[in-house]
């Protein structure tokens, strides 16, 4: 028997509903966070009953199972991140993917050139088991649903992808709404190859109460739209806001909810996009996508090495390669140093691309271990094309660079992947091998790890 509650509140930051509000969310803590959501029905009194409701169980080896037909976006790179394996990367039939990504990244703009790639030419089907390529020779019916645009205004937005006249070949279709029970009218009855809804924070429900992008909005629009894109097999991107600290507006049973959970990132000052995927049920949560933002839109950046890097015909003192993984791929960077004398208490230090706190502990280490007066000098640390360095492979590199800068001798192409230990000591670091490989494939003169020695002083020693 379902009991209808006309009162209850949900916390904004979780999803925890009571019927008693809290100043403090027993949930996740967070304070004020409680609102008041009417219309809530709870079933109850159900429990223990007996059902005459048909059951089909069966085990699961009896289970039918289709073939794993994916769906090209028309971008290796964001294949690439969906996963698949190799020869089968794209969409999944009937996947909710989450994309997310700060304001003004991209994440609209992907999507419509996505959307305008797979209804204006022969969607390619990539079939995983027989690992080859299938052409269909109808186009994709596409319904990308913004509330945050009108019709025109995607139509502008369209119209810097595509030129103005060959947008009438496109089996595009627009819907600007807010109104979520529109929105699924209008998936069940055209039944597109795929559906965009921007975003998902700005739709709502009649039937609920509160306003778009609350709790119980959010809520009820995704289980509708993964509901549906299950039952009819359509897949389904959602754009997704973000917090100021850079986490998914609204419960965390949004992320739980769908397939996959995207997020874009990257410098709005810089061309730079890498898409990383945070949740994958059908692929690996490790590999990335990188692009380029231009005036056109983003643009696949396949041969990353060559981006990050800062092509010169003479070697300068303060530059050292390393190379850093981003997922399963081996991207070879410039590491940047610079040093000048400094008048302050405290010299400043300053990078871009490396963590602050690592660039502090590296310093202590230098002037521990090779008694360089680095807190008489102001230190500059900066990754070629803006790429945001989270890992300690780069240690040694930075090292190097700043030594380079300080003593004013160059490098003169050499690779540094090496972890630093407070002692000094050189670390091997993860897909060691595929790194060397990489970087001798680019031309590095010579490579520097942990196995041409074993304390940071014998490799100063060694390279200058």
């Amino acid at each position: 028997m379902a009991k209808k509650r006309d009162v209850m509140y949900v916390c904004d930051v979780c999803g925890y509903d009571s019927a008693k509000w809290y100043g403090k969310c027993p949930n996740c803590g967070t304070w004020n966070s409680m609102r008041e959501a009417r219309g809530v029905v709870v079933l109850s009194g159900s429990v223990g009953k007996k059902t005459k409701a048909k059951v089909d169980v069966r085990k699961i080896g009896e289970v039918e199972v289709s073939k794993n037909v994916r769906i090209s976006t028309g971008f290796a790179e964001f294949d690439r991140v969906l996963g698949g394996g190799e020869g089968a990367q794209g969409i999944v039939p009937g996947e909710i993917v989450l994309l997310s990504g700060d304001p003004g990244v991209g994440k609209s703009t992907i999507l419509l050139q996505i959307a305008l790639t797979l209804s204006g030419r022969e969607a390619k089907l990539q079939n995983s088991k027989e690992k080859q390529q299938e052409s269909r020779r109808e186009k994709m019916k596409v319904l990308y649903i913004t509330g945050e645009e009108s019709e025109s205004q995607v139509r502008m937005r369209a119209e810097r992808i595509v030129s103005e006249s060959d947008l009438k070949d496109f089996d595009l279709l627009i819907l600007s709404t807010v109104d979520t029970d529109a929105a699924m009218a209008a998936i069940q009855k055209e039944a597109p190859a795929l559906v965009i809804v921007d975003s998902i924070q700005t739709i709502a429900s009649e039937s609920l109460s509160g306003f778009a992008g609350s709790v119980p909005q959010i809520r009820y629009a995704t289980s509708q739209l993964v509901n549906l894109g299950k039952g009819m097999g359509i897949p389904i991107f959602m754009i997704g806001h973000v917090t100021k600290e850079g986490i998914v507006a609204g419960p965390q049973l949004l992320s739980h909810m769908v397939d996959v959970v995207l997020y874009l990132e990257g410098e709005l000052t810089t061309g730079t996009r890498i898409l990383r995927a945070y949740k994958n049920r059908f692929g690996d949560t490790s590999e990335v996508g990188i692009f380029l933002m231009e005036e056109r839109g983003l643009v696949e950046l396949s041969d990353a090495s060559t981006f990050f890097m800062d092509r010169r015909d003479s070697a300068v003192p303060g530059s050292c390669l390393t190379v850093v993984m981003e997922g399963s791929r081996p991207i070879l960077v410039e590491i940047q140093a610079l040093s000048v004398p400094s008048s302050l208490a405290f010299p400043r230090r300053v990078s871009n691309g490396i963590d602050n706190k690592r660039l502090e502990l590296l310093l202590a280490v230098l002037q521990r271990h090779l008694n360089l007066r680095v807190d008489k000098n102001d230190i500059f640390v900066n990754v070629v094309g803006g790429l945001t360095i989270k890992e300690v492979g780069v240690d040694l590199a930075v090292c190097l660079a700043i030594v380079s800068s300080l003593r004013d001798v160059p490098l003169d192409s050499i690779c540094a992947i090496s972890e630093i230990g407070l002692l000094g000591e050189l670390k091997s670091v993860a897909a060691e091998n595929l790194r060397v490989r990489e970087a001798k494939r680019l031309g590095a003169k010579s490579v520097v790890t942990s196995e041409q020695g074993h304390f940071l002083r014998q490799i100063v020693e060694k390279v200058m």
